[in-house]
């Protein structure tokens, strides 16, 4: 009787939890560098086309996760960029 209320995922057909599907493998990734520490570039406020890079079209600063910068460069980069910001360089929000 316990058979025939069985609720387990695994009999489904479908993946439950953190199980991958089946013939997909490792998803192979490359790790991101930190483009201010290899190339040596300058995190300034007043060259604001290299900073559109590090912002969203919706304005938004992306995180460090998405871009690869370091966490000292992150903190430079947030601080450029909220200065261009004031001065009218760069949106706080576009439409």
């Amino acid at each position: 009787m316990a058979d025939d209320m069985n609720t387990d995922n695994r009999d489904s057909g479908r993946p439950s939890g953190g199980q991958r599907p089946k013939g997909r493998g490792r998803m192979f990734f490359r790790k991101k560098v930190c483009k201010f520490c290899i190339k040596k570039a300058e995190v300034d406020y007043k060259n604001p086309d290299s900073l559109r890079r590090f912002i969203t079209e919706r304005g938004k600063i992306l995180p460090r996760r998405i871009t690869g910068t370091c966490a000292k460069h992150q903190r430079m980069l947030a601080r450029e960029i909220k200065r261009s910001r004031a001065l009218a360089l760069l949106p706080y929000v576009t439409k």
